[in-house]
């Protein structure tokens, strides 16, 4: 009996050791069955973000329209902007390459106005102290689309040069010489006197003309 009894006490804890092994496994399955939907919820969160990238590039979407915002109020702003005047423009001239075949005046316009601003078109300029002089022609070498407004933030600067002929004979001689803006219509407003600079202030010429105004320097070699 106790030989017996003790096979049954065996039998008895091998099962119970069983079942609990069992219900173990059974927990240790349910965890991992929940810890699979946790995970899968955490993926689940963790393609969120994803999802949220979708909408970050949905966001993207948004900084493109942003940008789209900001062309537009660009735009705005450049239709918004007036015509720049000379007592708001720093006008200044350096004589370059004096004596040589590319003889020029480098002229550069920088709106020092606290609003963009635009210019067309050429500059009207009179070499000289002649205000009352004849006005210089368009080079007819100048690339088209001078009737285009560019337009200049603050600090912006734009570009010209009036192309110096000298044929060695009845030359012209000057230090300086009078600029005006031109409107759309190519009225000219008031004239202002500008100086030279550069090694050579003094130019001469027998002929001249001028290219139109742009945000590149013309002849920067």
């Amino acid at each position: 009996m106790t030989t017996q009894r003790a096979r049954r006490a065996t039998r008895s804890a091998a099962l119970a050791a069983a079942t609990a092994a069992l219900a173990l496994g059974l927990t240790a399955c349910g965890g991992s069955d929940d810890g699979s939907k946790a995970a899968s919820n955490d993926h689940t969160a963790g393609t969120s973000p994803s999802k949220g990238s979708g909408e970050g590039a949905g966001s993207t979407g948004g900084r493109k329209d942003g940008a789209r915002s900001a062309t537009v109020s660009n735009k705005a702003t450049v239709a918004a902007a007036q015509q720049c005047r000379g007592d708001e423009m720093l006008v200044t001239a350096v004589h370059r390459f004096a004596g040589q075949q590319s003889d020029h005046l480098l002229v550069t316009a920088s709106n020092e106005g606290s609003t963009p601003c635009w210019v067309t078109s050429y500059p009207a300029v009179k070499l000289g102290g002649n205000v009352d002089g004849a006005t210089l022609p368009h080079s007819n070498k100048d690339n088209p689309g001078g009737d285009k407004h560019i337009t200049l933030p603050p600090g912006g600067k734009a570009y010209s040069a009036v192309n110096l002929f000298d044929y060695g004979s009845k030359n012209h001689t000057a230090q300086s010489f009078a600029i005006a803006l031109r409107g759309t219509d190519g009225h000219t407003g008031p004239y202002y006197s500008v100086d030279t600079k550069g090694q050579k202030p003094q130019f001469t010429w027998n002929e001249a003309d001028v290219l139109n105004w742009n945000t590149k320097r013309p002849y920067d070699f």
